[in-house]
C-alpha cells in the first residue's frame, strides 16, 4: 500500500497493522520535518502490533513524480490519501503516476476537497486560499474526466459532506461551496470486460463480515442478489474483491435503471437534508 503525502505517518501505521507481516506500507512526504517526525515512531509501532520486522518505510519525494522515489511501475495494490492532491498544482500528474504504479485491479481510495464552480482568477491568486487548500480544489467533474485521459474507471463517490469555513474565509470565496468527498479510483486490465450483471456477496472481508458498504450507491449483503452497472461489474471482477463475490448474467433483469449518484454536492445535499435510501451515509469500508 502507498500513502501519498503521508505527513506525520499516522495513516501508514494503521494499515501496517492492517497489511500485517506480509504486507508492506510506503509514505511519500516532501517534508523533511515530517519524514522525521514519522520515522521516529517505525520500532515504536513495530513492537506495538508484534511484529518481528518493520513493514512500512517513509520515502522523500513529490507526489507528481512518483518516479524520483523509485517507486517502480505496477508495484502497489492500494493507493491512499487524505486531503493533499487539492495542495498539488499538477493534479494530472499524481493520478498518472497513481495509475502508473498501481497493478492492474489496483485501487485508489482518496479524500480531497472539491468546489462548486472554478475559482475566478484574482481568488486563484489568494494566498489565504491556497494556503487553506481552497485554492486547489477541483471542480468534482474535472477529476472525473482527469480519471478516464488517465485510464481509470470513473470515480465511484463514497461519501462526502460541505466543509464549513469560518467567517474570513467565508467573506472571500461569497457563494462558493466546498465538499470534502471520498472517491474510489480502479485501474482495470486493458481487456477487462465491462457489463451489467448480478453479483452476491459471499463475506469474507474482514470487518464486513455480514455487509459491505462499497460506495454511496451500493451496499451488498451476504447472500443477496444485487443488479450492478456495468462498470461495477468489471471493477469486482477484475479487482481484489472478486473472490468475495459471485457473478450472474442479466437473464432476470427487472430492466430499471439504478440512479447512481457521483456528485458529491448532491450526496451532501441529500445527507444534509436526512433523506434516506442511496443517499444515506456510508462508513466507507474495506
Amino acid at each position: 500500500m502507498l500513502d501519498l503525502g503521508s505527513g506525520s505517518g499516522r495513516d501508514c501505521f494503521m494499515l501496517s497493522k492492517l497489511v500485517g507481516p506480509r504486507g508492506r506500507v510506503i509514505g511519500v512526504d516532501m517534508t523533511d520535518e515530517q519524514l522525521e517526525l514519522s520515522r521516529k515512531y517505525i520500532d515504536y509501532h513495530m513492537k506495538k502490533f508484534g511484529l518481528q520486522h518493520p513493514n512500512v518505510d517513509f520515502i522523500k519525494g513529490y507526489i507528481e513524480n512518483l518516479k524520483d522515489a523509485k517507486l517502480e511501475d505496477n508495484s502497489f495494490d492500494v493507493i491512499i490519501s487524505n486531503c493533499v492532491i487539492n495542495l498539488s498544482p499538477n493534479k494530472k500528474a499524481v493520478l498518472a503516476e497513481a495509475y502508473r504504479v498501481l497493478q492492474d485491479g489496483g485501487e485508489m481510495f482518496f479524500s480531497d476537497m472539491y468546489i462548486n464552480k472554478t475559482l475566478s482568477e484574482e481568488l486563484k491568486k489568494n494566498k489565504m486560499l491556497w494556503g487553506e487548500g481552497i485554492g486547489g480544489a477541483l471542480l468534482w467533474e474535472d477529476l472525473e474526466q482527469i480519471a478516464k485521459e488517465i485510464g481509470f474507471c470513473c470515480p465511484r463517490l463514497v461519501t462526502s459532506r460541505y466543509i464549513t469555513l469560518n467567517k474570513e474565509l467565508e467573506d472571500i470565496i461569497s457563494d462558493y461551496k466546498l465538499v470534502s468527498a471520498t472517491f474510489r479510483l480502479f485501474k482495470l486490465p486493458k481487456d477487462a470486460v465491462k457489463e451489467k450483471c448480478r453479483v452476491i456477496y459471499k463475506g469474507g472481508v474482514t470487518g464486513c463480515e455480514s455487509e459491505i458498504q462499497f460506495d454511496a450507491n451500493f451496499t451488498f449483503k451476504v447472500g443477496e442478489s444485487v443488479e450492478v452497472d456495468g462498470e461495477l461489474g468489471g471493477i469486482l471482477k477484475n479487482s481484489r474483491f472478486t473472490e468475495h463475490f459471485s457473478f450472474s448474467s442479466l437473464e432476470n433483469s427487472t430492466g430499471s435503471e439504478k440512479n447512481i449518484i457521483r456528485d458529491p454536492f448532491q450526496f451532501a445535499d441529500c445527507s444534509k437534508a436526512g433523506i434516506s435510501g442511496s443517499c444515506c451515509e456510508p462508513k466507507a469500508r474495506a
